[in-house]
């Protein structure tokens, strides 16, 4: 029987402010001494209060805005309830039913828009590192600010997410509200990946959750596993288990963790040591006033502004610093008559490397290949009298009708010279005297 995978997605960023979510504790954990970076409030501890941290909300707030999504005036912290090991108060402070931002989109490629349910805020857990039979914890990213972007279950195969996450990815790294580096756990995936059968309509009766992925390629391998798995399961006439599953890196498979928690199994309830968060619009009109260009913006203009092809345009603006660079290297260009057509192909065709070479240094460049050393008429007919000679089977070749052979004759003439000339003029009169 066919199958149709209804696919929807949970990502975790990371913030990069200096302080934790709650508390002032440094929030820039990785690499750091283990439990170093706490206090009474990340730890959990009796009577320790939370403070929010005003700049994670206007992040939450910015990344809801570049998602096209909808900013409420009226929002609040809550209570997830839940016990394990990284979480020592029993529960963690999120968001609900009042998040700052829904209803937003991003549109792939192909026009299709993947719609965003809600972007919220909550603190992050401690880290759990398991030892032969030991589990080892460490407090120093408890609390650390987390935004969770959920989706819409509108993904139809493994393709369209890793799309999806390459440009929430490159539009928190605009923002520079996160690295999104997944090898540190700045971003962690988690799809959520169900099957109905082909014709149907609506949700399936259940779904797996497959938990922190770490790596677009490992994000594409589960979705395709889980798509397989639940595949086999269907055609026996059951029905996969609603649970929560872990990707193995080494098997390439989902193993399970646990049967899935529904919504009420958290208990939520508002936070009572929270007040309710309040956005004027006057507030969030100005949080938009600060926020960059957004990728999409910006490869726009770059076309028309710079006359740049599609695809030039999307090279150039994959990350805002080769973004910046490109436009600093069109600025110094104008002052040579260089149109920003020539940078992007000297940037895009030989890869230039923007972090050892300057934008004048990469202009100045340019500008010496294009130039040429003039020649008397006279000299020039004799060296390329002398190439003809020396190259009798090009020659033929050539009266054969391999007309490329032109290219490797202007090669012996330039050698031959020892200096840069003309190409145009050598290939005109190599093209007469072969004729």
């Amino acid at each position: 029987m066919n199958y149709k995978p209804v696919i929807g997605l949970e990502v975790h960023v990371e913030l990069k402010t200096k302080s934790k979510m709650f508390c002032g504790c440094s929030a820039d954990y990785f690499g750091q001494k283990p439990n170093t970076h706490t206090c009474p409030v990340c730890l959990g501890l009796p009577g320790a209060l939370p403070v929010p941290n005003k700049k994670a909300i206007d992040w939450c707030v910015m990344i809801g805005l570049a998602l096209n999504c909808k900013i409420a005036n009226f929002s609040k912290f809550d209570r997830k309830n839940y016990f394990y090991p990284d979480l020592a108060k029993g529960y963690q402070i999120s968001q609900y039913d009042q998040p700052f931002c829904q209803k937003g989109s991003i549109e792939l490629s192909s026009g299709k828009k993947i719609g965003i349910t809600r972007v919220h805020m909550e603190e992050d857990t401690a880290k759990l590192t398991h030892q032969n039979q030991d589990s080892l914890i460490d407090f120093n990213r408890s609390g650390v600010p987390l935004v969770e972007i959920v989706t819409e279950p509108e993904f139809e195969n493994a393709k369209e997410v890793v799309e999806y996450l390459k440009k929430l990815q490159q539009i928190v790294r605009y923002l520079g509200v996160s690295n999104a580096d997944m090898e540190e756990g700045n971003m962690r995936l988690e799809p959520n990946i169900s099957l109905r059968k082909e014709g149907e309509t609506g949700l399936p009766k259940y779904k797996v959750e497959v938990k922190n992925i770490n790596s677009f390629r490992f994000v594409e391998k589960a979705i395709e596993f889980e798509i397989k798995r639940q595949t086999e399961i269907l055609d026996t006439g059951e029905l996969p288990i609603q649970e929560t599953r872990g990707w193995n890196e080494t098997k390439n498979k989902t193993v399970s963790q646990r049967v899935k928690e529904e919504a009420n199994d958290y208990r939520y309830f508002p936070e009572p040591d929270i007040p309710p968060v309040i956005l004027s619009d006057s507030q969030i009109e100005k949080l938009k006033s600060q926020m960059p260009e957004t990728p999409n913006a910006k490869s726009e203009r770059f076309k028309k502004e710079f006359n740049l092809t599609d695809y030039d345009a999307e090279i150039l603006t994959r990350e805002k610093l080769m973004a910046d660079y490109f436009e600093e290297a069109v600025i110094v260009g104008k002052k040579h008559n260089l149109n920003p057509k020539q940078i992007a192909n000297e940037i895009i065709n030989r890869k230039t490397n923007i972090n050892d070479v300057l934008p004048a240094e990469l202009i100045k460049k340019i500008v010496s290949a294009k130039q040429t050393i003039s020649i008397s008429d006279e000299a020039l007919e004799k060296i390329i009298n002398k190439v003809i000679a020396a190259n009798t089977k090009a020659v033929e070749d050539y009266k054969k009708g391999k007309t490329n052979v032109v290219m490797f004759l202007i090669g012996q003439v330039m050698r031959e010279a020892k200096q840069k000339l003309d190409t145009t003029v050598i290939k005109n009169i190599l093209i007469s005297k072969l004729k």
